[in-house]
């Protein structure tokens, strides 16, 4: 697998869709890719540990068509990330990306992810190690602080650090992270995001290309941190309204995207169905991604709910089925 030239894929990070744990899986990447050929896809984090001693394939192996793509590790041993990095380049991702910015018990335990806020010289020696393995580009996605700090002196000092360490790309994500007393998903909603603070950043590191990440829940609003951001990046609202976000995506590069409709999304997803159930997998590890392809649409509840109900024990009659409730009937 070849990975795309860094101009490439710095065209593509100008819409991204975030690394998401137990959610973009490569099932979920190939979904996202038949409805965005533009945007920027993420793996779910992936420690350097798990690299290095777990199952390689497994872990790392994705489908071609999902590129540009990029790999996030989680870590915070300049040594293993360093050795991660050498092993995931044979992958041929496109970049490769250090979580700073997860605030979950089991990310804390093990001293990286958001915690690592708090230490921007043990990243600095993380990333400068990466670089120097990696073929393709390193990033970051970080917090704009955790728990006590002020993200007004922490947030410049960590780019500054990250600059120096020669990293050129970052994704803020604009709240703080408590460690203590909210859970992950508190930490998505809770903290107050300051937008303000982010695009501060970019006028003061003009030579950065920055995206901002946390709380954008349309395209709109998208395209209006793109008057001044390099990137915008969207997670949650992609995942469960994908038609809205990735349907017309495309259209920030110029390009025409390649689906009118949602429907016929989920009528191109059906080959790869069968394809996936021939192979001896099950309808629900892939169609567990697409309930909210018709988001808003009629009969987008019962499209949710034959899927539910059906696609853990059914196959592709299940999926037929709930594909009626959407379709509209010719003549």
């Amino acid at each position: 697998m070849s990975s795309v030239e860094k101009s490439v894929i710095r065209d593509a990070s100008r819409l991204s869709v975030a690394p998401m744990m137990d959610w973009t899986d490569r099932n979920c990447r190939i979904f996202h890719r038949m409805i965005s050929r533009r945007a920027l896809l993420y793996t779910e984090m992936v420690t350097a540990p798990a690299v290095i001693h777990g199952d390689r394939g497994r872990l790392l192996d994705y489908a071609a068509v999902e590129h540009p793509l990029a790999l996030q590790l989680g870590g915070s041993d300049p040594a293993e990330l360093r050795a991660a990095t050498r092993i995931a380049a044979d992958w041929g991702y496109d970049e490769i990306n250090l979580n700073v910015g997860c605030p979950s018990d089991r990310v804390q335990s093990g001293c990286f992810g958001a915690v690592l806020m708090k230490t921007p010289d043990l990243v600095a020696d993380c990333v400068a190690g990466m670089i120097a393995e990696s073929p393709v580009e390193v990033t970051v996605k970080c917090r704009i602080g955790v728990d006590e700090q002020d993200p007004e002196e922490v947030l410049p000092a960590f780019l500054e650090k990250m600059q120096a360490a020669g990293v050129r790309r970052i994704a803020i994500h604009a709240r703080k992270a408590w460690l203590q007393g909210l859970s992950p998903k508190d930490n998505r909603e809770i903290p107050p995001l300051d937008y303000p603070l982010v695009h501060r950043m970019k006028a003061a590191f003009p030579d950065l290309h920055l995206s901002i990440n946390g709380g954008i829940e349309t395209l709109d609003a998208a395209r209006d941190h793109l008057e001044v951001m390099d990137g915008a990046m969207l997670g949650r609202a992609a995942y469960h309204r994908p038609w809205d976000i990735l349907g017309e995506a495309d259209r920030l590069w110029g390009d025409t995207p390649p689906f009118a409709d949602p429907v016929d999304v989920a009528l191109a997803m059906r080959p790869l169905l069968l394809d996936h159930l021939a192979a001896g997998g099950r309808l629900h590890q892939m169609t567990r991604h697409m309930l909210g392809l018709f988001h808003g649409r009629s009969g987008a509840r019962n499209w949710r709910r034959v899927l539910s109900e059906g696609a853990s024990r059914g196959g592709i009659e299940v999926y037929d089925a709930a594909l009626a409730e959407v379709a509209q009937p010719v003549g």
